[in-house]
């Protein structure tokens, strides 16, 4: 893999990294404006994976070779968020429950699948990047 490639794939890690730092908590607060008072960490992870990805974002733009790791490591407490939220939701949408969102409790699925697989291409290209000697 040439230096142009693996750059082009820490970069994708790094805009989708800010992307979903940005939209998760935006998103978060839409769905449980009303309710966050109800379970306050299944509102505030979100605010959590925001930070650690923006943050992880921020030091791969500054400095690549060491940036790496907090962005993967960002990369990785999202990765376990998002498949456990997608399951919990999975199991919502089994038992017939209502999410507070205002949109379907199957929509909300849809919506946690779609993240997961950004939230894993994110995750894999920022590993790729592990090789680059200057």
């Amino acid at each position: 893999m040439s230096t142009r490639d693996r750059f082009f794939s820490i970069s994708l890690s790094r805009n989708l990294a800010v992307f979903i730092g940005v939209i998760a908590p935006v998103l978060e607060t839409i769905r449980r404006w009303h309710t966050w008072q109800e379970d306050p960490l299944s509102f505030f992870d979100d605010y959590i994976l925001g930070a650690l990805l923006l943050s992880g974002a921020w030091r791969v733009t500054r400095d690549l070779q060491t940036g790496q790791k907090f962005l993967v490591a960002g990369w990785g407490f999202a990765l376990g968020l998002a498949y456990a939220s997608l399951d919990f939701q999975l199991q919502q949408v089994r038992a017939g429950a209502i999410d507070p969102a205002p949109i379907s409790t199957e929509a909300v699925a849809v919506v946690k699948a779609v993240g997961l697989v950004i939230v894993m291409t994110g995750f894999i290209s920022g590993l790729r990047n592990s090789t680059i000697r200057n």
